[in-house]
């Protein structure tokens, strides 16, 4: 079992990560890395926390990740905080598990 496989977790129709966000980082990346206390994957994205900027490039960053629609993945909590939960549909939590590991460094 990996470190991060605590910030995934399965859902109805698909999976669900715990990210922490940095927001008006210099690029966009995920994932980052994982922290262990808020036991979430970390995500940077360039884009600024106002009017929903950031919640969007957040959005298309892990659809594009994880290779689903945009209308696939979306924040089902803490839209106004840094730290999120996603839902993504159509994907397994093992999937999802197994496409972090590739990308996570141990």
């Amino acid at each position: 079992m990996s470190s991060h496989d605590d910030a995934v977790s399965g859902s109805d129709n698909g999976a669900v990560i715990a990210i922490d966000v940095s927001a008006g980082c210099k690029k966009d990346a995920f994932p980052v890395g994982y922290n262990p206390w808020r036991k979430a994957v970390i995500c940077h994205v360039a884009a600024r926390a106002v009017g929903g900027k950031a919640n969007r490039a957040i959005l298309d960053l892990i659809a594009g990740t994880f290779g689903v629609p945009k209308s696939s993945v979306s924040i089902i909590s803490g839209a106004t905080s840094s730290t999120k939960k996603i839902e993504i549909l159509g994907i397994s939590r093992d999937d999802v598990i197994s496409r972090l590991s590739g990308l996570l460094e141990p």
